[in-house]
């Protein structure tokens, strides 16, 4: 296994030369970046590929770079922020009917009946989900995915992998990407033309609620890579874990989420 040295470690300064990760396409960045920041003592990762991995992270910063991020500052500048959180409170809500399906395998009962009401509600008096009226009602997201269910029925993490433009991930959690996309209502979209526009304004809209959390990153003298790696593997080790009572907002990907930038 591959180790990363002292200078390599997130709580320390990047040699020179040295390259550097994605801005993620999730929105785990965001509600991770101080908890992360606070806890820079951490132990060896497994992370085996890294020389793999850390070319395909620095290739996936350059695509962010010329393409990704001017997209999503260019959404944020010209979307108002009321349409911002509809998009996003859309593609929160079809997750949580994916997310009601995980729960169920996992046999989670409160959190499967959470997901489900979350789904009927938001759908039915958010307008189709544009409005988070669910959360307006106290009623706690629990969101799964199956890459976790395996997580909950043992199958091991394997090592940490870099995936071209997608970004950090684990063997296990990649084995299960294709199932989270057919299990995900927007994987069902026809025609085909709606379903990619769709997936693309998701994209855009996650990259563009990871625009501060980036600036937080940039402004740091960080190994990026590192620091990406081990916040990934310790939010998905946090989401295996059973949430006790009232503790789902921990695992919601808009926990802790930094204020959100002045509309426009």
């Amino acid at each position: 296994m591959t180790t990363s040295s002292r200078a390599g470690h997130p709580c320390h300064p990047t040699p020179a030369g040295a390259a550097r990760a994605p801005a993620p396409l999730r929105a785990w960045a965001v509600g991770t970046l101080v908890l992360a920041l606070a806890g820079c003592a951490t132990g060896p990762r497994n992370d085996p590929l890294e020389p793999y991995n850390r070319g395909m992270a620095q290739f996936n910063q350059a695509v962010d770079n010329a393409v990704l991020k001017p997209v999503a500052q260019a959404y944020t500048d010209l979307t108002p922020a009321v349409a911002r959180t509809g998009v996003s409170n859309f593609f929160a809500n079809l997750g949580d009917a994916w997310s009601f399906v995980n729960n169920v395998l996992q046999l989670r009962a409160e959190a499967a009946l959470n997901s489900l009401v979350r789904f009927n509600v938001n759908t039915v008096f958010g307008i189709g989900g544009l409005f988070d009226v669910a959360s307006e009602m106290g009623i706690d997201r629990a969101k799964q995915d199956f890459g976790l269910t395996l997580a909950r029925w043992g199958v091991p993490t394997g090592p940490y992998l870099v995936l071209p433009i997608l970004g950090p991930s684990t063997v296990r959690d990649t084995l299960a990407l294709p199932v989270d996309w057919q299990g995900n209502l927007l994987g069902q979209v026809t025609p085909v033309s709606a379903r990619n526009s769709l997936y693309g304004l998701r994209a855009v809209d996650t990259r563009a609620s990871l625009l501060r959390a980036g600036e937080v990153l940039d402004a740091a003298a960080l190994d990026k890579y590192s620091f990406t790696r081990d916040v990934y593997l310790r939010l998905r080790e946090q989401r295996s874990e059973p949430p006790g009572p009232g503790q789902y907002d921990e695992n919601d990907d808009n926990s802790g989420m930094l204020p959100p930038e002045p509309d426009h």
